[in-house]
C-alpha cells in the first residue's frame, strides 16, 4: 500500500512547516495499518492561519461576483480532475467501498461546489424596505471544523459556501481522515485563488479545534460533528460573542404507513441506515412500521441486512466497509451488547472479516422507543424496528427524540406529506424523494443550529446591514 505523508499545513497560499514536529498517524481501517501522517498542529499554527485569512479578507470580500464565481469555477475544475484520487484516498482512510466513494464521497462535493460557483457569480442580494437599503455582507474569517465520515463533502459544504459569500476560511479536518483535505488544498494551489482565502491546519480537536473556536480573529465557527463537541464549541465562541453554525447528530425515523409500498420502503430504508457503514448523521436508524405490515417488514429487513457483503473497500463485491476506527467499532459493539430488543440479523456473533474494524449489519425488532438504541446516535450499521398503530402514534414516536435532522415517510402522497409536515426535523424524504444538494440542510433541537447547502447555506456566512437614506 502506498504511503501518504503530508508534512506541512496550507497557509497563506503555500505549504508551510508546522510549529511542532509532532505527527498524527492515519490508519487504514481495513488493514489496520498506519499508511500516512499529517502534522499535529498547534495554536501557533492556528494564529498564523487566522492572520493569513484576515489579511486576505478585504480583497476577497470586495471582489466582484464575477471574479469570485470564476475563481470557484477554476477550483471546481481542479478538484474534479482529482475525483479518482479523492475516491481512492477516502477508501484508504475511511474504508468507504469504492463505488460509493466515487458517487458520494467524490461526486457529491463536486456537485455542491459547482452550485456555489454559480451562486457566487450572481449579484449580491439587496432589497429596499421603506427608506432602508438592506444589503448582505460577508461575516469575515470563518473557522471550519469538519468530521471524518464525509471528509470532502462536509468540507466543501462549508468552504464553498463561505468563499461564495465573500468570507475567508481556516479549516481543521478530522484527524482520522485528514488526507482528503490536502487534495482540496492542492486544487486551491492549481486554481490560483488569492493567498489566504483558504487555509488548512491539521491536528486534534483539543489543540487545533479549540484554538479555532476560541480565537478572537475568527468571526464565525462552522462545525459538524457530535452534539457534545458542538456544545463545547458554542461555549468557546460565546465567550467572544461569535456566530456559530452547528450540524450535529441525528436519530432519524423512517415511517412506513399502512398504505405504503412496504417492500420498497424497507429495502430503501435498510440501504439508507447502512450507507457508509451507518456512519451518516441523517441515517434512518429507526424504522417505524404500521402493525399491519410489521412482521413482513421485520422479515424483509433482516433478509436484506444479511445479504450485505463485508470486505475490502476496493473489492467491487463489497457493499459494507469497516468502521472508521477501533474506538468506533467498540462503541457500536457496546450498543449492540447492551440492547434488550429482539435480534433478527447480525449481532456480535455474526461473522465478519478477520481484519478491519467491522461490525456486522444488525437489525433489532420490537424496540422500545425509549430504549438506548432508539434514542442514542450509534453511528454504525444498527437498525431499530418499532411498530405503531396509527399516524398519530407514528408521529409521536418519530418526534420522541432529542434530535431532529432528517427522516422519511412512505404512503399515499397526500397522507405521507401530511405526516412529514408534523415531524420535528430539518428534512423529510417522502416515498423515496432523492437528496437535494441545493436545498437547505440542517436540524431541529440538538441536531444543530443554522443551515448548509444552496442559497441558504451561503447566507449563513453573511450578515445583514440596513442603510437608511
Amino acid at each position: 500500500m502506498t504511503s501518504v505523508f503530508r508534512d506541512e499545513h496550507w497557509i497563506g497560499g503555500a505549504y508551510v512547516p508546522s510549529a511542532s514536529a509532532e505527527r498524527i498517524g492515519v490508519e487504514n481501517p481495513y488493514t489496520e495499518e498506519v499508511f500516512g501522517h499529517v502534522p499535529a498542529g498547534t495554536p501557533e499554527d492556528v494564529d498564523l492561519a487566522v492572520s493569513a485569512a484576515r489579511a486576505a479578507f478585504d480583497g476577497w470580500a470586495s471582489a466582484s461576483p464575477a471574479e469570485r464565481g470564476a475563481a470557484l469555477t477554476r477550483l471546481h475544475r481542479a478538484l474534479a480532475a482529482r475525483a479518482d484520487e479523492i475516491a481512492r484516498i477516502v477508501g484508504l482512510e475511511l474504508g468507504t467501498p469504492l463505488k460509493i466513494a466515487k458517487a458520494v464521497q467524490a461526486g457529491l462535493p463536486l456537485t455542491v461546489l459547482a452550485g456555489y460557483a454559480e451562486l457566487a457569480a450572481q449579484p449580491a442580494h439587496e432589497e429596499t424596505i421603506g427608506n432602508s437599503l438592506v444589503v448582505h455582507e460577508p461575516i469575515g474569517v470563518v473557522g471550519a471544523i469538519t468530521p471524518w465520515n464525509y471528509p470532502l463533502h462536509q468540507v466543501v459544504a462549508k468552504v464553498g459556501a463561505a468563499l461564495a459569500a465573500g468570507c475567508t476560511v481556516v479549516l481543521k479536518p478530522s484527524e482520522l481522515t485528514p488526507l482528503t483535505a490536502y487534495l482540496l488544498a492542492d486544487a486551491f494551489a492549481e486554481a490560483d485563488l488569492p493567498p489566504g482565502v483558504f487555509n488548512l491546519v491539521t491536528g486534534t480537536g483539543p489543540a487545533v479545534g479549540s484554538a479555532i473556536a476560541g480565537h478572537p480573529g475568527v468571526d464565525m465557527v462552522s462545525f459538524t460533528g457530535s452534539t457534545r463537541t458542538g456544545a463545547a464549541i458554542s461555549h468557546a465562541a460565546a465567550d467572544r460573542i461569535a456566530k456559530v453554525s452547528l450540524e450535529l447528530g441525528g436519530k432519524s425515523a423512517n415511517v412506513i404507513l399502512d398504505d405504503a409500498d412496504v417492500v420498497k420502503a424497507v429495502k430503501v430504508g435498510v440501504g439508507n441506515a447502512f450507507l457508509n457503514s451507518g456512519q451518516t448523521c441523517t441515517a434512518w436508524t429507526r424504522m417505524l412500521v404500521h402493525r399491519a405490515h410489521y412482521d413482513e417488514a421485520v422479515e424483509l429487513a433482516a433478509k436484506t441486512a444479511s445479504g450485505y457483503t463485508l470486505g475490502d473497500p476496493f473489492d467491487a463485491a463489497t457493499r459494507l466497509g469497516p468502521l472508521a476506527s477501533a474506538a468506533q467499532k467498540e462503541r457500536v459493539r457496546g450498543f449492540i451488547d447492551r440492547a434488550t430488543a429482539r435480534l433478527v440479523a447480525g449481532g456480535l456473533d455474526a461473522p465478519v472479516p478477520g481484519q478491519g474494524h467491522f461490525v456486522a449489519p444488525t437489525v433489532f425488532a420490537d424496540v422500545d422507543p425509549d430504549s438506548e438504541i432508539a434514542q442514542e446516535e450509534i453511528f454504525g450499521p444498527v437498525l431499530s424496528i418499532i411498530p405503531f398503530d396509527d399516524d398519530d402514534e407514528a408521529v409521536a414516536i418519530a418526534n420522541n427524540s432529542k434530535y431532529g435532522l432528517a427522516g422519511a415517510v412512505w404512503g399515499s402522497d397526500a397522507r405521507a406529506v401530511a405526516v412529514a409536515r408534523r415531524l420535528r426535523t430539518g428534512a423529510v424524504d417522502v416515498n423515496g424523494g432523492s437528496f437535494n444538494p441545493f436545498a437547505p440542510f440542517g436540524g431541529y433541537k440538538q441536531s444543530g443550529i443554522g443551515r448548509e447547502l444552496g442559497a441558504y447555506g451561503l447566507t449563513e456566512f453573511q450578515q445583514v446591514k440596513a442603510i437608511q437614506r
